[in-house]
């Protein structure tokens, strides 16, 4: 499969996030080439300020290889990761990182705090953005404009 292949999953999860009523995030997991976990926000459903795409994901894919350490997986998402999802890809040790489109207000890899960038962080993962950028940012912008009709 292709990067943007891959990222295309992720948008499948952000589009189901919106269905819910969710900000539509989408991130899958990779190893060995193949998906070992998917999902979309749902701190709306969860009632967990912490049920973001990414952190569902990991939490999910650390339970299927066993392990708190996912070395040899990279992540796909729809956004730029805020600082707490940037935070967890650092510890579970995430070989690539790869984003469609940046979040100025909240992200933490290319604005923001940039995590991966300071002297504390211990893993930093390889990261590419820009994958599918317009698809995931057009989705994002849908959903706020329809929020704001609806206040």
């Amino acid at each position: 499969m292709t990067k943007a292949s891959f990222m295309e999953y992720a948008l499948e999860e952000a589009k189901l996030a919106f269905e819910r009523g969710e900000v539509p995030v989408g991130a899958i997991l990779v190893y060995q080439n193949e998906i070992i976990a998917r999902g979309g926000n749902r701190t709306l459903e969860h009632k967990d300020p912490s049920a973001h795409a990414e952190m569902l994901v990991i939490r999910e894919a650390a339970k299927t290889l066993n392990s708190e350490r996912l070395n040899n997986c990279d992540l796909y998402v729809t956004l730029e990761p805020c600082p707490m999802c940037a935070a967890i890809i650092s510890f579970a040790r995430i070989r690539r990182l790869y984003f469609a489109t940046s979040d100025i207000k909240s992200g933490a890899v290319e604005n923001g705090v940039r995590l991966f960038s300071d002297a504390s962080c211990h893993h930093k993962p390889e990261v590419y953005s820009g994958i599918m950028e317009s698809d995931c940012s057009s989705l994002l912008k849908e959903f706020f404009k329809v929020r704001r009709k609806l206040k």
